[in-house]
């Protein structure tokens, strides 16, 4: 089998897409652009080759990107922000019936390691808001408005377990910030209540300790072999044709031809 182009794995092998961005969290406006996220199925049989499909793929279209599922599930275990907050998207634009599976899932990947990672996530991102106040007088605002985002996520998760993804009533206050109309300090001030607020939460969260590993690598197993499956058929299939096909005289050269093989033994 030729490896096939990675943007052809994304036509034709998603098995779940979505919006993220903006429109899922419920703060775009007239400007937004439209973030699709997708997760992609390689076929089993590319693996045996030793060029391995792509683990993400950016495209085909703007501002699209795809994760093969083996690589999007490792991502989603390690509790990465953009990966839970994938699998949590309000806006699903395609679902095939392994991605009804991996949706099924969405639990298995949530623990309080969450806490960690989307506080690691966002200090980075609040020290790059400190450079620009330091350079510019003034941060990002629209970063501004995301990290705060992130934050009330990570809070809510931990108290609730449940990760919601659209802000709700948050959005007209997370605006004025992505506009300039709240000052730095009370946006700092916002910004430790909601960390001291996660930290609180993660010591009485409903959540596991650590994520369901066992669960979703047998969901990654049992996709992969009905992959394998399917390959098989279909090979068979194809087989089966060209043998129906074949001119009845082929059928004769290749019987003397072994016959004389296995004399020559």
């Amino acid at each position: 089998m030729q490896p096939p182009h990675p943007h052809s794995l994304v036509r034709d092998h998603t098995i779940y897409a979505c919006v993220m961005g903006s429109r899922a969290f419920g703060l775009a406006t007239d400007d937004s652009d439209t973030d699709r996220r997708g997760v992609f199925l390689a076929p089993t049989e590319l693996f045996w080759r030793f060029e391995k499909p792509p683990t993400h793929v950016e495209g085909p279209a703007e501002e699209q990107f795809g994760w093969e599922l083996e690589r999007f599930c490792s991502l989603a275990l390690r509790a990465n922000p953009n990966i839970l907050e994938c699998l949590h998207s309000p806006l699903v634009e395609h679902v095939d019936a392994t991605g009804r599976e991996l949706l099924a899932l969405r639990g298995a990947f949530l623990s309080r390691q969450a806490h960690e990672t989307f506080a690691r996530y966002a200090l980075g991102q609040r020290k790059k808001l400190d450079a620009d106040v330091r350079t510019h007088g003034a941060p990002r605002w629209k970063h501004a408005m995301h990290l705060l985002r992130l934050l009330m996520s990570c809070r809510d998760l931990l108290r609730t377990g449940t990760l919601t993804v659209d802000v709700g009533d948050q959005r007209e206050a997370l605006l004025a910030v992505k506009h300039g109309e709240v000052a730095w300090a009370r946006v700092e001030s916002w910004m430790a209540r909601l960390a001291a607020e996660a930290e609180e939460a993660v010591h009485r969260s409903p959540l596991p300790a650590e994520p369901d590993r066992a669960r979703v690598e047998d969901f990654v197993v049992r996709t992969r072999h009905a992959s394998a499956l399917r390959a098989r058929t279909d090979l068979g299939t194809a087989s089966d044709l060209r043998t129906a096909e074949a001119d009845p005289h082929d059928e004769i050269v290749q019987g003397v031809v072994r016959g004389r093989a296995l004399r020559e033994r």
